[in-house]
């Protein structure tokens, strides 16, 4: 199916929502756009360097490679929250633009719009609250869509509040500490760190006594990615933008976390320590190496941050906790002995093997460019050998016999003059032509000792291979879990359903409880008027498609003008009431549903001919034949503009824990669902504010 992708969207960097991108550009050859915020697309290049190089150190890492992680991300195409951007080729017609989705830096909800009806709202993993560094997702401002397709992951979950949730890391941290305990704390590479990250900095900064205890951000990337969080400030929250531009003050300027990529550099810091390591899950990485060294000493502490995936090492110690497990512990060790010889040996035939390649290419190439009347013969101790190419040569022309005398020819080594090149500046040159390389005697001796065995080795790659054995851990360590995944939780996700009210519903990710729990929620809400919830299953295709039957119609004059048209912004609406007939080739039918299923076959045979000659037309209807209808208001007000409109109107308007109180008797007020009810007692005020308010909306 990959050649009936037109498009990829991602929206957010982790390994969840773009880990399979190289895979499908480099073996699966995608060649479709992809699009993403600027964040997602640094970050997320982060994030699958650190799993290559942390899988690769463990085992030969085959389902890509780093060429592929860079080919996938040359093509991605980057925008801005809120920028429009129009598909061309099969997606024509559809217009898309990212919005702000917290939980990640960049992290993205997708709007596609179909010719400017129909839309579609993409968002998962977003998160509401506003965090250190990000501001909440603007979910509930996308209303009404004709699709939203969100995921059913927490919403079985209730989250701590914020600060419970951080004062209990802070506690069993510094208990740890104190203790003489090691910290290892499971983060990802480039997402969620960074909350974590600040709050650390920020607690060291505020009390200068945790200075003894260092910490350490270890992963392959931590130089780069502490280096494009300090660049991305703008896509960040208010706060972090206003000290930037008043201080010119970037919260990613560590004081007190400490760049380590390798486990020697750790090594070098006193411990107790506070590491914070890639991968969450346990499955590779430092953060595996790390929990295997110190899982078996009862000082140390292992936070987990997130609920990893079943089946991972980390999942199966948060459920089941064990005392101790049984591990297949991959690595990666240096070739010595008999098997370094022989990859030497090896490499020997190879380079011997290209080179001789290299050397008949060359000479093959010669001969086919030579003129047949520009041969060359070869010089050699006054034998002629034949007309191949050699060092010494004379051309066959300079030998023969002239009526012209000409000058002695005498054998000359081929030389091609070097054609210097100039610029506005000079002569160009190459800097390492002027490069003076000192080696010292141990080093000279040393290198000619060790030329015949490393002949073909470069200094910095040292041959090696993976291997795997049987490992028993004792888990002795403290075990906790401590939720810093960044997601709306099961109670905030039903109300922004109920804010966003979608007329159609997807359920994409979550457990199979889960997922039914909150489908149920959502088909027996009265708040909402979604028509259909969708909770497929992995692999299941769904179809929803809906609203197929739309008709143009044609409305007659007596109708327009019977109309009564209200104001709403930038439109009229009106209550229509009508029926409709079909004029075709003169004749007119009433399309009465009680007569579908009667003409059936007459309407399926005659639809090709009937559909291009059929102009439906909207007659009005007899005033004893209207039925009465509910009136519906449009265009809910903003609390704060009907204040002031209250206020010009003479009455007393004030805001008091975010309800309008009017002549201390009239309370207004926007309830959880959207809706805004009048609260007072019957007085001349009530109706004064009644009538106000009705002013703000189009009644129909």
């Amino acid at each position: 199916h990959i050649h009936q992708i037109d498009a990829v969207l991602l929206s957010h960097p982790d390994l969840l929502h773009l880990g399979g991108i190289p895979y499908l550009v480099g073996k699966c050859q995608l060649k479709c756009p992809i699009y993403a915020t600027v964040p997602v697309h640094k970050m997320g290049q982060m994030f699958l360097y650190d799993l290559f190089l942390s899988r690769n150190d463990g085992e030969d890492f085959d389902l890509f490679s780093l060429d592929d992680i860079d080919e996938a991300f040359s093509r991605i195409t980057t925008l801005k929250y809120s920028q429009h951007v129009h598909l061309t080729g099969k997606g024509n017609g559809l217009t898309i633009t990212p919005y702000a989705a917290g939980h990640m830096v960049g992290g993205t909800i997708w709007k596609i719009v179909k010719d400017g009806e129909e839309d579609i709202i993409y968002a998962v993993d977003y998160n509401h609250k506003k965090e250190r560094h990000l501001n909440g997702s603007v979910l509930e401002t996308l209303t009404h869509p004709s699709l939203l397709i969100t995921d059913a992951f927490n919403a079985q979950y209730n989250q701590a509040k914020r600060r419970d949730r951080d004062q209990k890391l802070i506690s069993r941290v510094l208990n740890a500490l104190r203790s003489g305990g090691n910290v290892l704390i499971a983060v990802d590479t480039a997402g969620r760190v960074l909350e974590l990250s600040l709050l650390l900095d920020h607690l060291w900064r505020k009390d200068p006594g945790l200075s003894a205890y260092p910490i350490a951000l270890l992963n392959h990337v931590a130089y780069n990615v502490v280096e494009f969080a300090k660049s991305q400030v703008e896509w960040m929250c208010d706060k972090v933008l206003v000290a930037f531009e008043d201080n010119r003050n970037n919260p990613f300027q560590f004081k007190y976390i400490q760049i380590c990529h390798s486990l020697n550099e750790l090594s070098a810091l006193p411990e107790p320590k506070v590491v914070l390591a890639s991968t969450p899950d346990l499955t590779c990485g430092f953060a595996h190496d790390l929990f295997l060294q110190w899982a078996g000493n009862t000082k140390n502490l292992t936070i987990f941050t997130g609920r990893s995936s079943p089946g991972t090492l980390g999942r199966q110690i948060l459920d089941q906790r064990p005392q101790s497990i049984d591990l297949t512990v991959k690595t990666r060790v240096d070739l010595t002995g008999n098997e370094l010889e022989e990859y030497l040996q090896n490499e020997r035939e190879k380079e011997k093997t290209k080179e001789l390649d290299n050397l008949k290419n060359r000479i093959a190439d010669e001969i086919a460019d030579e003129d047949s009347d520009d041969e060359l013969t070869t010089i050699t101790g006054g034998y002629h050998t034949g007309k191949v190419k050699r060092d010494l040569m004379l051309k066959d022309d300079d030998r023969r016999s002239s009526f012209f005398k000409k000058a002695v020819a005498h054998p000359m080594y081929p030389f091609s003059e070097t054609r210097i090149k100039w610029d506005e500046y000079g002569e160009i040159i190459n800097p390492e032509d002027f490069t003076l390389i000192d080696i010292s005697e141990d080093d000279k001796q040393k290198k000619d000792g060790d030329a015949m065995d490393y002949e073909v080795m470069e200094s910095s790659k040292i041959p090696t291979k993976c291997i795997s054995f049987p490992k028993h851990v004792d888990i002795n360590c403290r075990i906790s879990f401590i939720d810093f995944e960044g997601r709306s939780d099961g109670e905030s996700i039903r109300n922004i359903l109920n804010l966003v009210n979608p007329r159609h519903l997807v359920l994409v990710r979550g457990s199979s409880s889960a997922v039914e729990e909150l489908g149920n929620f959502c088909r027996q809400s009265k708040e909402m008027g979604v028509r259909k919830v969708f909770t497929p299953v992995v692999g299941e295709t769904i179809d929803a498609t809906f609203e197929s039957h739309l008709y143009q119609v044609r409305l007659r004059d007596s109708l327009v003008s019977s109309l009564y048209y209200c104001n709403a912004k930038d439109a009229q609406l009106a209550w229509v009431d009508g029926r409709i007939t079909v004029t075709a080739k003169g004749h007119e039918r009433l399309l009465d549903k009680s007569n579908n299923n009667d003409d059936a076959m007459d309407t399926d045979s005659n639809h090709a001919s009937l559909s291009e000659t059929v102009v439906p037309i909207l007659e009005p209807l007899d005033q004893s034949k209207i039925p009465g209808h509910k009136s519906v208001f449009i265009n809910d007000p903003r609390l704060s503009d009907l204040k002031q409109t209250l206020t010009k109107a003479g009455i007393q308007a004030e805001f008091v824990g975010g309800v309008i109180v009017c002549n201390d008797r009239i309370a207004v007020r926007r309830t959880e669902t959207g809706k805004i009810t009048l609260e007072g007692a019957i007085c001349d005020d009530y109706y004064t504010v009644r009538d106000i308010l009705y002013q703000q909306y189009a009644i129909i």
